[in-house]
Parts: structure tokens; sequence; C-alpha cells
């Protein structure tokens, strides 16, 4: 609609500002005259009224986050006086809307403005579509007053006829927003105004109808529970009096549901006891649909079925648990005299009384570290068998979620507790032998690091009140003897190590193997091969070579294939008629059944054909994995006329490799002249040191004598012996620093046919570690610095090969 311009009329009025709130023409409302601008401005209101007559006006104004809207309303102060509450108050009517100009001055402590009063003519009659709004509006507004039961108020709205007072009368609404509000205020045209008005009632009124079918859905499903919690209270009153009548405690099915009856009679620790009475309770309190019921019902089956009072006996018969572990193992002495030791520490507190001393028990934590195939897996039932303990095996490889260790909480669906819990509720008693298989093989990401929920579970200080967070009750797991096996020492987190006694197993000498597959391996796999002992049987030298130069491995699972494989065909060949049973195997046979060997010792090649037939070439000794294993190490000198200089290294080496190679050069360049090797080939020519086996990454200082010793060979013109390999840091000033892993590297030396190893002097005392047989076979010389390395290894001027280039400096 078209502002009327002849209404527009100019005037000067204090600003009364209302915060957050909006007046619309029309409204009567109530104001504090305690608020400072609001006092202030009926009394500025005031004192222009007595100079110039009539009633005191102010301009009512939103104010917003401390902004000032740019359209007011002209108010009437129709009283002053006290509001219901007894504090001053004055009543203002709303009159008008004025767009608010600049600043001007006038009585009083308030702020006065100019403003232009504006006004709309409303054409009378209305138009139809006008019409049409009032009365949708009417009838919008009447519903919404009905649901209130503002009764009084239907009539008067229905009694406004003008459609600019009927759409500012909308301000009164209290679900429209201060910003919804002062878009009404600042809207002129009356119709524009309704449809705004229209549409928030109507958006209101359907969120009503929303929230109140809610509401009723939300009655309904109340109703329905409190109803059928009332009958099932009913129905459990009518089957008791029936199970009374009857002469009994009740039904076999209503007795496997007395869970309060089955905690009863479980006789659990008290702790246990009194928590499981406590979900009973919650139970009892709780309907069969409810979801927390069937959680508790779980919750205390799974507490019920653990085994908190069954504890099977040990053996304490020690010659007989020896006599176990010595029938079902070979070799692995370390750990046959720790569980020997455990045992008999074990007996003697029993017989003293001492069983549980401060709350914890006689539990054990072992960790067996070696490489695969060499028993440790299989080892843990050895000694559950030995100790007559029930056993479980727990494998961790891959495992990446804390809670596969501790368990879900009970808020979880599917929740389960954790692997822990379920061995312990597998073996059926609270002190079984409990086998972590792969340690190393755990993982962490998002979800937790389970090697650090295991640190509870595998101290012998903790583990006595261990909490699975699905039982929420304390466990003891002090009488659990834990078996952890991995394979790299160093994959095992630092404090998680701390926890556990650590013993190595370190692989089988070839004496020990032959035994394992005379004793163990051959009647598994004979029987697997459908055949009897009498059938076929393999002579001892045919198991050597098996295991020499057929297999090369720290372990026996290998072996195991080849023997495997070896009575396959010996079947095979039975069944097409090509060989008649019984047969013994011998050396000879082997080629012919299951092909060449795969392993040929280096002493056994031609002497032209061995790796150190050339100099430049020297033998060392590395722990993979795998165990150990033989190393060799190759060095050349670039032609001077290519102009290569510096040092290449080649074989995927890691930086501490790298660092061995650089200081074994230096080394050589500084004491050259003492040494009598043409130094000055090292100045003008590069050279390349390379590892074979170039896809395996290496690491480690042990290799640094080899280096030395194959770039001396290098430039001296002198072999290597074929018989000797090494093993040793070098410093700077050519001394030989200790190493790690010498047990495996002497027995990978053993098997790769060395006769004689070069090792540092500060490692002598491990080779008590060394079975005797291995020592027998081998001759190891302790050295302190690289000259007497050099002077082992070596081989005279002599003995190179006729024809061989010799460094032309030498």
């Amino acid at each position: 609609m078209a502002i009327d311009s002849n209404a527009v009329t100019p005037l000067a009025l204090p600003v009364l500002p209302l915060d957050d709130e909006v007046v619309l023409p029309g409204m009567v409302v109530p104001l504090d005259l305690s608020d400072t601008d609001v006092r202030a401005a009926v009394e500025a209101a005031q004192a222009a009224a007595r100079e110039g007559g009539g009633k005191p006006e102010v301009l009512l104004v939103p104010r917003v986050d401390g902004t000032y809207a740019g359209t007011g309303v002209i108010g009437t102060v129709e009283q002053v006086g006290r509001l219901s509450d007894g504090d001053p108050g004055a009543l203002i009517r709303g009159r008008g809307r004025v767009r608010i100009g600049a600043g001007t001055s006038g009585p009083g402590g308030a702020l006065w403005v100019e403003g232009t009063r504006v006004d709309e003519a409303v054409p009378d009659p209305l138009p139809g579509a006008a019409a049409e709004l009032v009365k949708e509006y009417k009838a919008l507004a009447t519903s919404w007053l009905k649901k209130r039961g503002a009764w009084q108020v239907v009539d008067r709205v229905q009694q406004i006829e003008d459609i600019s007072a009927l759409a500012d009368n909308s301000g009164y609404s209290p679900f429209l927003t201060t910003a919804q509000k002062v878009q009404l205020l600042d809207t002129v045209d009356a119709v524009a105004r309704l449809k705004l008005a229209i549409q928030w009632l109507g958006e209101h009124l359907a969120e009503q109808d929303v929230a109140e079918s809610i509401a009723k859905d939300v009655q309904e499903g109340v109703d329905k529970q409190q109803r059928e919690f009332l009958l099932r209270r009913q129905l459990d009153a009518v089957r008791k009096e029936l199970a009374d009548l009857n002469g009994g405690p009740g039904s076999g099915a209503d007795e496997s549901d007395d869970y309060r009856a089955r905690v009863e009679a479980a006789g659990l620790p008290e702790h246990v006891r009194e928590a499981a009475l406590k979900e009973v309770d919650k139970l009892e309190r709780s309907s069969d649909q409810s979801p927390e019921g069937s959680w508790i019902r779980t919750w205390l089956d799974t507490v019920l079925e653990l085994p908190w009072t069954e504890r099977t006996e040990d053996a304490y018969d020690i010659p007989g648990a020896q006599r176990i572990l010595d029938a079902e193992h070979a070799g692995l002495q370390d750990v046959k005299e720790r569980i020997t030791e455990y045992l008999a520490v074990r007996k003697r507190r029993a017989e003293r009384g001492l069983g549980v001393v401060g709350g914890r028990r006689g539990g054990a934590v072992l960790a067996l570290v070696g490489p695969p195939g060499v028993g440790k897996t299989s080892l843990g039932e050895s000694v559950a068998h030995a100790m007559g303990r029930k056993f479980v095996r727990v494998a961790l490889g891959g495992v990446r979620d804390e809670a596969e260790i501790r368990g879900h909480r009970r808020t979880y669906v599917g929740a389960l507790p954790g692997r822990i819990v379920r061995a312990v509720k597998e073996a059926g008693s609270m002190n079984p032998v409990v086998l972590l298989d792969e340690i190393d093989k755990v993982g962490s990401d998002f979800r937790g690091d389970p090697a650090a929920a295991l640190l509870e579970v595998l101290d012998p200080a903790q583990n006595h009140t261990f909490r699975d967070h699905y039982l929420e009750v304390e466990l003891d797991l002090s009488d659990v003897v834990f078996l952890a096996t991995a394979n790299v020492l160093e994959a095992i987190p630092e404090a998680l190590l701390d926890r556990m006694e650590l013993v190595r197993l370190d692989g089988y000498t070839e004496d020990e193997k032959v035994v394992i597959a005379r004793d163990h391996l051959l009647p598994r796999q004979l029987e697997r091969a459908g055949l009897e002992k009498d059938e076929v049987a393999l002579d001892e030298s045919a198991l050597r070579k098996l295991a020499g130069e057929y297999t090369r491995e720290a372990g026996v699972r290998n072996l195991e294939r080849a023997v495997a494989r070896l009575l396959r065909k010996v079947a095979a060949q039975h069944e097409l008629g090509a060989r008649e049973l019984p047969f013994t195997v011998t050396e000879a046979d082997l080629r012919g059944l299951i092909g060449r060997p795969h392993h040929v010792p280096e002493s056994a090649q031609d002497p032209a054909e061995r790796r150190t037939a050339v100099p430049g070439v020297a033998t060392g000794l590395a722990v993979t994995g795998a165990g150990g294993d033989v190393l060799f190490v190759e060095a050349s000198l670039a032609d001077p006329e290519t102009g290569a200089s510096g040092l290449t290294l080649t074989g995927q080496l890691g930086d501490v490799m790298k660092e061995s190679a650089q200081i074994a050069l230096s080394f050589l360049r500084s004491h050259g002249a003492e040494l009598e090797l043409p130094v000055a080939d090292l100045k003008d020519r590069g050279v390349h040191i390379h590892f074979p086996a170039g896809a395996v990454p290496k690491d480690g200082p042990s290799a640094g004598i080899t280096m030395t010793t194959a770039l001396a060979s290098l430039l001296s013109g002198r072999l290597v012996r074929t018989d000797v390999a090494m093993t040793g840091e070098v410093s700077l000033t050519g001394r030989v620093l200790p190493i790690g892993g010498l047990k495996q590297k002497l027995l990978a030396a053993h098997r790769a046919g060395i006769t004689t190893v070069v090792i540092p002097k500060r490692n002598e005392a491990d080779l008590d570690d060394v079975p005797a047989e291995v020592l027998d076979t081998l001759e190891v010389h302790p050295v302190t610095d690289v000259r007497q390395v050099l002077e082992i290894a070596l081989a005279p001027a002599s003995a190179a090969r006729p024809g061989e280039r010799i460094p032309a400096a030498a």
C-alpha cells in the first residue's frame, strides 16, 4: 500500500531504548523505571510535556546487541506509578512508526533524535485478497489462543478490523524472536506485515502439532511399559503361588532364570558376589524388553561361568617334570632350567605355607624370544603338561585394538570381555598356562595400543588386581603362568619387556635337529602320510644331510617339510608299484627322491667357484629375524681412467652399517703404510662395497671387521681364507669391539661349514652359551685388534690364484 505523504510529520523525541525487546504500534507495555535509560527518557518526555502541554511522548527504539534499529515507535506515557512487584514503572502505549533521523538537543539527560512519522493509508473497504488474509490470520490466532486457553483474548482479536492493527497485534506472540519482531517493525506495508505474521504463526502451529504428537506417543509408550510391568509382576506372583501349591521352589525354567539363587550358590569371592547381587537388583527392576536387562543377563552369565574358585593342583614332581620337558623337546636347556626352578620354588613355598604373600601368588612371566621354528609355541604345551595345568593359547599377531586385551565397556553393542578373561574362562581354572603368541606382532593405531594394555597383565606386582573393562571387578591373575613368544626382541616395547623374564632360544645345532627329526618329526609325518613305523625308516646320515644341505634354518619347520615331502614321495612310489616296502632312506637316495641339495656349504664347493676365490671378498656373520646367517662382503676398486672417487655402498644398508664402512675405509687410509697396503689407490680410485642379497635390509655395526678385511684383501691381492668367518665392530683406531647374538652367529657358521671364527675378545664370555658340540667343530679366535684379524683371515700372498690381477701400486 502507498504511504500517505500528507501524514509525514517531523518531530523531536527522547529515545527510550528497549534491550532485546520490540514494541509495535497498538501495544501497551509496562516498563521498569529503575533502568537509567528508561527513567531519563520518561523524565525528559514529562519535562517537554509540561512546557508544551499534552501527554509525554517518547520514542521506543529496539536495541539489539548494542545497535539501535532504524525504525522506532512513538509511545505515549499513559501512567507513572508502581509495578506489581513494587518497583517504579511507567505504562506506555505504542501509537505509530517513526523513521529515526539525526540526534538533536532537548531537556533532561536523555538522548533526543529527530524522527519522521510514517503512517499508511489503508483503503476502506479492504480489497478481497487483504480481507482473506485478515480472515486467515484470525483463524490461526484463534486456534493458537484456544490451545493456550486464552479465551478472553480470542474475542479481542476477532473485534480488530484494521489490517495494520491486526498485523501489529502479532507483536504480543511470545514465540516470535527479536529479529522477527524487528522485521515486523521495519515493514511499513500492512499487507506484507500480515503475510509475515501468518507465515510465522502457521509454522509455530505446525511445530506444536509435531511436539504434541511426539509427547502423545511417548506418553502412550510409558503407559504401555507401566502396564506391562504391572502385569509381569502379577504374573510372577501367580507363578510363585502355583509353585508353593506344587510344593517346590519353582519350575526348571524359572530356576535357570533365578540369577539371585545362582549367585548365592556359586561361591564367588566377596567383592564379585556384591557386584553380581547389585546387578541382580537392577535386573529385577527392569523389564524383559529393556536393553539393559539383556546386558545384565549376559554380564551375569559371564561372571558365573568364570572359574573364580577353581584351581588345578601343581605337579611338584620335579624330576618327573624334567623328564617330560626332555622327552618333548630336545635342547632348549635355558627354558627347561627356568621351568624347573619355578616348580622347585613353588614346591618350597607351598610346603612353608607361603602360597599367597601380600595378596599375590607365585605366577611367572617369561618371554621366549627366538627365530621361527625353534619350538616356542609348542614349548607352552610342554610347560603346562609338566606342571599339570590347563593350557590356553592367545594369538596376538595383528591385534590393534586395546579392547581385545581389556574388553569393551558393557554399553557397547556386542560387548565382550578381553582375550585374557576369555582365556581364563576357556581354561576353567584360575592358574592356567597362558601362551601369548607373537607378542612382537602387536600393532597400535587410533583404537589404542594393546601392548600398553598388556603392561598390567604381565606385571607380577599388579596383575592380582587386574580389571577388565567388561567385568569391572578385580580378577586375580597372579597365579597364571604367562609365556610370551616373539621373533624380534626389538619389536617389543621396552616397558613391556621390563616386566618379563627374557629367555632366548637361539636355534638348534645339527645334532639337535637330527634328534628332533628322528624322535618327533618322523613319527608325526609317518602318521600323516599313512605309513607304519616299520614300513619306512630314515638313516641318520640322510637326516643329517636333510638338516645340513636341504634346509638351512635356526628352527626345524623346513626340515619337517622336507621329511614330509620325502615320505609322500615314497608312499606315492609304493602305490605306483615302483617301490617295495619296508624301505630305508639313505643319504644316497635323497637326490633321486627330492632333488638336489639347496644349501651346499662353502667348504664343499670347488675352490675355483667359492665366493672368496678372488681378493676383496670376506665372510661375515649376521643375525636376522630367522636366526643367524652367513653374510658375504664384496669390495672393488674403480679403474683410474673412469675418474670415479669416493665410497659407494650397495645392498640396502642402514645408517649404522654405512658408518661402519666409512670407519673401515678411514682406518685403512690412516694405517695403510703400517699394514703394507697400497693406500694411494684409495685416494685416486673409487671404492665400492657391496652386500649380496640386496633386497634384504641390513644394519648394525658387527660387519665392521668384515668390511675392513675385504678392503685389505682387495688392496693386498691376498685371498680371504674360505674357512674363516668373522664378526665384530671396528673403531677408528683398529680396536675390535663387542657385538650381540654371538650364539646365533656361531650356530650359523656351524651350519655353513665354517671351521674358523674370529670374534671380539670381550665376547669370549658368551661362548659359555654355545653348545659344546658346536664349539668342538669350530676354531674360535678372540681378538682385540684388526691387525690380528688380518693375520688370521688373509691367506699368504702366494695363495693368490695364478693370473689374478694385483693392483699396480702393490
